[in-house]
């Protein structure tokens, strides 16, 4: 019988983003985590998208630690076991948990903010499917409670627009000049609807542009967990830090990946 603890590799380090830190979204993924205060935060709920496996709804990994080049983090298990009695959840393997990026990408940010308190911290990781708009509600609503603990932190996973013919995206508004001025039109006008904290008005701007934001179900969650708390009065307000696109696209060969950071603060 073995007691053997089950740890998830930190699979895409030395490729997505290497010892000396990450080209393309670090800088501006820093200005939201340089919003967190370690002194409060005990717990860091990290939902992202599945990229390669079909899910419809929400999976747990079944690992109970996840490796980082700065130190292992602990998955809240008390946590996990609540989240896991509500029937809504899946088990991904650990195979799957590792080939993943979406979640693993936040995990040296977060172990870096928390250095401090890093004794104290545990993680929740979420892996989010294609959920129904019904499913965005349920599980906002299930995940509200966490949201209004000041010692939990959620942190959502997501690019935005991937734009390009190797993502089969090319909307292009030719009023707006060149290409990248469209791209971050549409964008931005996608942050904004996110700072209303309306999700119906998000799923409707994903409807009419399509936008290619692959945390889209992570966002349309945070945002269902936000409207069930502010029916109790809870005051929150969003606001976005910062955006960069990883190259300027001029012409129909060219591709890009916009990034966002943006910090909810609830009051």
């Amino acid at each position: 019988m073995s007691n053997r603890t089950v740890c998830r590799e930190a699979s895409h380090s030395g490729s997505w983003y290497t010892a000396s830190g990450y080209s393309y979204c670090g800088a501006c993924a820093a200005h939201a985590y340089k919003q967190i205060d370690p002194s409060v935060t005990r717990r860091v709920f990290i939902l992202g998208p599945s990229h390669h496996v079909p899910l419809s709804r929400c999976a747990l990994s079944s690992a109970e630690v996840y490796k980082t080049p700065l130190y292992d983090l602990r998955i809240d298990q008390e946590v996990y076991a609540d989240l896991w009695k509500t029937g809504m959840f899946e088990r991904m393997s650990l195979q799957t948990d590792e080939d993943e990026h979406s979640i693993e990408m936040h995990l040296p940010y977060t172990a870096k903010a928390m250095e401090s308190h890093k004794d104290e911290l545990s993680i929740v990781p979420v892996l989010v499917g294609s959920l129904s708009e019904s499913k965005e509600q349920h599980y906002g609503k299930l995940l509200s409670r966490y949201l209004a603990d000041s010692s939990n932190l959620f942190i959502i996973s997501s690019d935005f627009c991937h734009w390009g013919q190797r993502f089969r995206y090319t909307y292009y508004d030719e009023a707006l000049g060149e290409i990248h001025r469209s791209i971050e039109h549409l964008d931005k006008m996608g942050m904004g609807i996110i700072e209303t904290l309306d999700p119906m008005s998000f799923t409707n701007y994903l409807k009419k542009y399509h936008n290619t934001i692959c945390g889209r179900h992570p966002i349309g969650v945070l945002l269902n967990a936000v409207s069930e708390l502010r029916k109790s009065g809870t005051e929150m307000n969003f606001s976005f830090l910062n955006y960069a696109q990883s190259s300027q696209c001029r012409n129909w060969q060219d591709s890009s990946v916009s990034y966002a950071a943006g910090a909810l603060l609830v009051h």
